[in-house]
């Protein structure tokens, strides 16, 4: 398992946190996700398999950006 932080652009409320974990979680190999919109983070503890383009995929999905 691996923790990841990754710098997400545009969460704004609880609703933006939401939406990128749901996101995330939907993921096969994600075990833990914890987003912050006062930050602009979301932690995330993933098996191997799951690739950074795989949660960038994921994350822009829900219509956030990752910063580079």
């Amino acid at each position: 398992m691996e923790r990841k932080t990754i710098s997400v652009i545009g969460m704004s409320c609880n609703g933006c946190e939401e939406n990128v974990e749901n996101a995330l979680q939907s993921l096969d190999g994600v075990s833990r996700v914890e987003a912050d919109h006062e930050t602009d983070t979301v932690n995330v503890v993933v098996d191997n398999a799951v690739t950074d383009d795989d949660l960038t995929t994921a994350i822009e999905g829900a219509g956030y950006d990752v910063a580079a």
